[in-house]
């Protein structure tokens, strides 16, 4: 194996699987609103992106049977960055929207393949010692990708849409070529990315292709492991849990950033596009960063039992302050920047029971595949009510919409009801 220190290739490697991810699922958002795109169909188009991460355990394992996975890790980094800039070059032109989505279609299964590659690649490349180490590490840079897009890269595209434009770029639009400089900067970080990756990661003796096994067996060895998930004990419940504990805050992940940076006019808080990076795109990613850490802490002293009803109550009664903003439209940053620092630090609070159920439900045999087919059931989880929620929106206004969002959120607490006895049984057998 060839020797790399951990920390050359590590948090890269990382950063550059978090970034095309949330230009895909967040950036997009904004950039359609400032665009001028409905929240129907910013919230149904946008929505159908998260469909190669519900079913990227279909192909999953075609990645080990095709070539080595530092080799589709440098590959799909390269078409990522590719995309990306493929996005900045058909802003400008009269069929933006319909080239735009090929290109964010393309970079949504090439992500979700990096994804397999350099999940897969982590174990390779690392001593047991190791990967428990830089689980950390990996995760403080994947949440600084979200940081960079969510909030730098945003506030690059308003700092440009309020810059006099070049001479070069007149005629184009102010909104148009801000975008298109920023998935360009994009595109151009995940090339550099790709050139670094191919002189930098090890190469893992393990790392290789497994032309022995034919397409037939691996076809039925997913099936086999697929059934096997749907017939682990309590499956069915433990299935609605993934699908709908998270249906109003699906909702509301797709709609609060529109609704930030909508007009006063529309009933948005009227939000430039750099102060709705400041406000969602920094304070709101690290307010729920420091939940999801907080949520660790607790749950891993006294267990998800213990927990799990608390947590589904500060996922919950923090979207309040959506309504409170829908009614008194505050025009305070402070306040506002207070209000989504609350909401998301409460959302990664009540999501760490969310990821420690999936974890416990699929321990066993399979247990690597069966969380792969439960990571499509969470990303569908999001997919499926963001589809509508910008059509109910609309309906009802952002007001109504939020009040429908709270009684939306009393779905989860009926869940929880159902599967925390089942929670205390398999505490008591593992004790």
């Amino acid at each position: 194996m060839q020797k790399r220190n951990p920390w050359t290739w590590i948090p890269s490697l990382y950063f550059a699987e978090g970034l095309p991810y949330v230009a895909v699922m967040t950036v997009s958002l904004i950039m359609f609103k400032r665009f001028g795109l409905s929240n129907t169909d910013i919230a149904f188009y946008t929505s159908w992106l998260n469909l190669p991460w519900v079913i990227k355990g279909i192909w999953s394992p075609f990645v080990d049977l095709i070539k080595t996975k530092r080799w589709w890790i440098v590959t799909m980094q390269l078409l990522i960055g590719a995309g990306l800039s493929g996005v900045a070059f058909c802003l400008p032109t009269p069929h933006w929207f319909q080239f735009s989505m090929a290109f964010f279609w393309l970079l949504a299964f090439s992500s979700a393949t990096h994804d397999i590659a350099a999940d897969g690649f982590y174990m390779l490349g690392l001593k047991d010692t190791d990967q428990a180490f830089f689980v950390g590490i990996r995760n403080t840079f994947y949440r600084l990708a979200m940081i960079s897009g969510q909030g730098l890269l945003i506030y690059l595209a308003g700092f440009l849409e309020e810059m006099p434009l070049p001479k070069f770029a007149q005629g184009m639009g102010n909104i148009p070529f801000a975008w298109s400089v920023t998935f360009l900067v994009m595109g151009i970080c995940m090339i550099l990315f790709g050139i670094y990756h191919f002189f930098m990661l090890p190469k893992p003796t393990a790392d290789v292709s497994n032309p022995s096994r034919t397409v037939k067996e691996i076809l039925k060895e997913f099936g086999m492991t697929f059934v096997s998930f749907f017939t682990k004990r309590n499956s069915i419940l433990a299935i609605a849990f993934l699908l709908f504990y998270r249906f109003s805050e699906a909702q509301l992940q797709k709609i609060s950033p529109l609704f930030l940076i909508d007009s006063l006019e529309n009933g948005g808080l009227g939000l430039s596009t750099s102060a709705y990076a400041t406000v969602y795109g920094v304070v709101g990613v690290i307010a729920l960063i420091l939940g999801g850490i907080l949520g660790g802490i607790v749950i891993a002293k006294n267990g998800l039992r213990r927990w799990i009803w608390p947590m589904v109550l500060f996922m919950s009664l923090p979207n309040l302050t959506s309504i409170y903003f829908a009614y008194a439209l505050p025009d305070n940053l402070w306040i506002i920047n207070a209000g989504v620092a609350f909401e998301q630090f409460g959302y990664g609070f009540g999501f760490t029971a969310y990821t420690l159920f999936m974890i416990q439900f699929c321990k066993g045999e399979h247990q690597t595949a069966h969380y792969a087919i439960a990571t499509g059931f969470m990303a569908l989880s999001m997919m499926l009510p963001g589809m509508f929620a910008g059509k109910i929106q609309e309906a009802m206004g952002y007001q109504h919409f939020f009040i429908w969002v709270m009684i939306c959120a009393l779905v989860p607490f009926i869940l929880v009801g159902l599967i925390h006895p089942k929670l205390e049984k398999a505490e008591k057998v593992s004790d």
